[in-house]
């Protein structure tokens, strides 16, 4: 994958939220262009898009958050039973930080059942009784979605936990196009309260939660 300065600086900026709160992030916001990204063609229409098995994303599940194997499973199954079985996934790191008002920031890889795996980065602003700030390995299950522009929108919903299992919790989020994520977070613990938010994906990295 090509050396991306600007992944590397969002990155490193990523892992002093979770010390610095709000506060930090307030002063770095500015906004960026948003430009597409090539990818592989979608499925011919009309074709259901190839969907991955509950195993498959167990076995992921697994990768990306190590010890939580039994809680994995769950917050897995959790989301399987409620949407069925996902189009695509994305792994990735996020952080954020709230004093009432907040923001989160985080980056990953979607991959595609087709075998497109795209970088990705997603944003968002949130609003409710809450407070703290925490950093968060995710693994986000994607419903509907057979190309990766597709994703390249904005994902609204409640963030509080439609379902809590050890350190992982489980929330979902839709599009107005009709697209579902169920987003799997570690360290849910370091937030208290409920908030109502949005996640705005985007090709590239920018500070502009909005």
């Amino acid at each position: 994958m090509p050396f991306d300065r600007r992944a590397l600086s969002r990155r490193t900026a990523l892992k002093g939220v979770a010390t610095a709160g709000l506060a930090a992030l307030a002063s770095s916001l500015a906004g960026g262009p948003v430009r597409g990204q090539g990818a592989d063609p979608p499925p011919p229409p009309g074709a259901p898009a190839p969907t991955y098995q509950l195993r498959e994303i167990v076995d992921q599940g697994h990768v990306v958050f190590g010890r939580l194997s039994t809680e994995i499973a769950s917050a897995i199954e959790y989301a399987y039973a409620s949407r069925g079985e996902p189009t695509g996934y994305i792994v990735g790191e996020e952080a954020s930080g709230a004093i009432i008002g907040g923001v989160r920031y985080g980056e990953g890889e979607l991959r595609l059942k087709s075998g497109s795996v795209t970088r990705v980065f997603w944003q968002g602003p949130s609003l409710g009784f809450d407070i703290g700030a925490d950093g968060s390995r995710l693994l986000i299950l994607a419903y509907g979605i057979s190309h990766p522009q597709q994703l390249f929108d904005v994902f609204a919903g409640p963030s509080g936990i439609a379902y809590a299992a050890g350190g992982l919790g489980v929330s979902f989020h839709k599009s107005d196009q009709g697209l579902t994520l169920a987003v799997i977070r570690a360290g849910v613990g370091l937030r208290i309260g409920i908030n109502l938010g949005y996640l705005r994906f985007t090709p590239d990295p920018t500070w502009n939660p909005f």
